[in-house]
């Protein structure tokens, strides 16, 4: 196993919890990014602000921390565009189909003690290890 990092783990971790809580508490909303992005395109009014500074601060925040010093790794792309436009319609119409994202599910959901949430994040990882077992060792090497 490569770039096993448990201690930037653990504190990413903290911070996103804490991160969810604060909106919670504060604001009663669920930390969930395809419902904060997806409010961004239909936002009700008054709600447009903390939606914009939520997103903001996802794609701030490493670019901050690199200007700290921290390293950010290259992201690996495939070759094929086309894959990677594939995947993600996929990924927005699962999570469409699952009225939520991993996050919101994942992180929000199972800390609220949300039968369906459980659910859905059981399939999330059971999807996920099935993939990474077919591309690891099946059709992809």
């Amino acid at each position: 196993m490569h770039n096993f990092t448990p201690l930037s783990g653990l504190i990413g971790g903290a911070l996103i919890g804490l991160a969810s809580a604060l909106l919670m508490l504060l604001a009663g909303r669920i930390a969930g990014i395809s419902g904060i992005f997806g409010g961004l395109l239909a936002p009700a009014a008054g709600d447009r602000g903390w939606r914009v500074a939520f997103i903001a601060g996802l794609i701030a925040a490493p670019l901050i921390a690199a200007l700290g010093g921290a390293p950010l790794p290259a992201p690996v792309m495939p070759a094929s565009l086309t894959l990677v436009a594939i995947a993600g319609l996929l990924v927005g119409f699962g999570t469409r189909l699952g009225s939520g994202c991993t996050s919101g599910h994942g992180v929000c959901g199972i800390a609220r003690l949300s039968g369906r949430s459980i659910v859905a994040t059981v399939i999330f990882m059971a999807a996920a290890i099935a993939t990474v077992a077919i591309v690891r060792h099946g059709f992809g090497g």
